[in-house]
């Protein structure tokens, strides 16, 4: 071509390496290699969302939805896969489809679409790995015991036996499968039908691809609802510092035995997401709004298949305007070889690069493009919609000690102490003690016992303070990391705050009652509540002018909050 055109290779390859790329959002750009051709780039609306053309879909035709789905599995439990295939356009293919099928999460470890023949080695690393290898070196490959093989010109992986393998929790899995069968398959399910309807046709390639990218974004959205309610910011260090509590997460969705979402939350995908992700304040993407604000619609439309096509198509098309954001492109032209230029008897060689010739031009390109401007994007930052509170992700009703008359029963009880009605304490305590098994009867505890105490200061007589000991300890029993420590902190103050008169001049206060819990020789719940006495002092140090009037009332909330933590700790 280059010598068709009388056009040095070295010109065109300076000319492609000074060309100004648009930021992402930005218009069409057209420019030339100076090859008589006219080349059209095109950047993404979101620079998050990843840009798979039809790649994604091509690997589903290739190895089939259980083992994409095992491969999927892999990458996010941490585990090496390989891919193998005669074709080098589709070890890159497939390798960044994998890797774009992890979205929002980001790959952290070796990433080699294609591994040169010299660098077989890296194979043996003891690093997890995303690589691809043509298939002349199939013999060496299948040595590797470590390692998960996806030949994808046989369409087969092979999985060692000493992998074990973490699955999706169910039901997301048994979710994810039907809504890919409907997509990739669309005729299977009325395939028995005496007098099936009309063949349903497939979406072209391209929308086919971002359909299945749309249902394992809907999978991270059930995956990770409600993660925002365990975030903590620590603001003790020269930076904020982001926490995720994985315990509390884990126990709220009722996923503590799960290994597939544990090593998941332990990986390093996982913490570049609470570091990208967890600040409060930032641009948002197309997962922020699934998560926040669609995934009661997910779940409502699991049993409807009609209407989770229509959801999964609804995301494709946004993921398909992210990639195509002009609808009309511009023409390209590119300047092709003749018509049986390859069956020549007399084919040139490949000329070297003359590298020094090569670096000129390029100096020469960037010194023509000095003044023009930089392109640049204005990120549009907002507040991350917090979106709604952590559910488990069984569907089993809430535990009946959560329900409003085991709610009311724990007021009650906690009333007559107060007024000491001994009889009427004595015939509701045993049910109280009962409600306590449940988180939200031992929130109501804290919050009417917080009502009773005036002054940081509550003195009780003997039986009432018998009677508040007993109810004390059968809520710190429970209590546990799965609830975030949030019981245990509430109740802190107040063990300080209840005490009766032994003696003149002598007092017991409650905590010397409740001391012997294993929560308080837990490390990581003084941490917990230090944090959240920062934050809360944070929070209240930059309300709005209306509130200084009560700043006295505020640092005597600190001094108090402050003491408590002294005593304990």
């Amino acid at each position: 071509l280059w010598t068709f055109l009388n056009v040095s290779l070295e010109s065109l390859i300076a000319n492609l390496c000074a060309c100004l790329v648009p930021a992402a959002g930005g218009s069409q750009k057209l420019f030339s290699l100076g090859a008589g051709d006219r080349q059209l780039i095109q950047t993404p609306l979101h620079d998050s969302l990843p840009v798979t053309g039809t790649s994604v879909a091509l690997l589903f035709q290739q190895l089939g939805i259980q083992n994409v789905l095992s491969l999927f599995c892999a990458v996010l439990t941490e585990n090496k896969v390989l891919f193998h295939s005669a074709s080098f356009q589709r070890l890159s293919d497939a390798c960044r489809a994998l890797e774009s099928l992890m979205f929002p999460l980001k790959y952290s470890y070796p990433y080699i679409p294609i591994l040169p023949a010299q660098l077989l080695e890296v194979l043996s690393s003891p690093t997890p790995f995303i690589i691809g290898v043509h298939s002349v070196f199939k013999t060496d490959i299948h040595e590797l015991l470590d390692v998960i093989i996806a030949d994808l010109d046989g369409g087969t992986i092979k999985i060692p036996e000493c992998i074990h393998l973490s699955s999706l929790p169910e039901p997301l899995l048994h979710q994810t499968q039907s809504a890919l069968s409907l997509i990739l398959h669309p005729d299977l399910e009325v395939a028995d039908h005496a007098f099936p309807p009309p063949r349903t046709a497939l979406s072209h390639s391209k929308m086919l691809d971002k359909e299945v990218r749309a249902v394992f974004l809907r999978l991270f959205a059930q995956l990770f609802q409600g993660y925002r309610s365990c975030l903590q910011l620590i603001r003790i260090h020269a930076e904020p510092v982001i926490h995720f509590h994985k315990t509390a997460f884990l126990g709220q969705r009722g996923l503590v035995e799960n290994d597939f979402l544990t090593k998941v939350l332990n990986g390093m995908a996982f913490a570049g997401f609470v570091s990208e992700r967890g600040p409060p304040y930032r641009s948002c993407d197309l997962f922020d709004e699934l998560v926040a604000f669609e995934v009661e619609r997910i779940k409502v439309e699991e049993n409807n298949p009609v209407k989770m096509i229509k959801h999964v198509r609804e995301l494709a098309e946004q993921l398909f305007k992210n990639e195509n954001p002009n609808p009309h492109m511009a023409f390209q032209k590119v300047p092709r070889p003749t018509e049986g230029s390859h069956l020549r008897v007399h084919i040139l060689p490949f000329p070297k690069i003359n590298e020094a010739r090569v670096q000129e031009l390029i100096q020469e390109n960037l010194a023509k493009n000095q003044n023009a401007p930089l392109a640049t994007r204005v990120e549009k930052k907002c507040v991350v919609p917090a979106g709604p509170p952590v559910v488990s992700i069984m569907d089993k009703v809430t535990t009946v000690f959560n329900s409003a008359q085991r709610l009311e029963v724990v007021r009650n009880c906690i009333s007559f102490i107060f007024e000491n009605k001994i009889l009427e304490t004595e015939k509701t305590l045993p049910a109280a003690l009962r409600a306590l098994k449940g988180k939200a009867a031992r929130q109501c505890l804290t919050d009417e016992l917080g009502l009773h105490v005036q002054q940081n200061r509550a003195i009780l007589d003997h039986q009432q303070f018998d009677y508040i000991i007993r109810m004390m300890n059968c809520t710190l029993q429970d209590c546990s990391s799965l609830e975030e420590y949030n019981i245990a902190a509430a109740l802190l103050p107040l063990t300080s705050a209840f005490y009766r008169k032994l003696a003149p001049g002598v007092s017991q206060f409650a905590y010397t009652c409740v001391q012997d819990h294993p929560i308080w020789t837990n490390q990581q719940f003084w941490e917990t509540t230090f944090y959240n006495a920062v934050q809360e002092q944070v929070r209240s140090l930059y309300l709005s002018a209306k509130e200084d009037n009560h700043a006295p009332h505020l640092k005597q909330k600190v001094r108090e909050k402050k003491r408590t933590l002294i005593v304990w700790d």
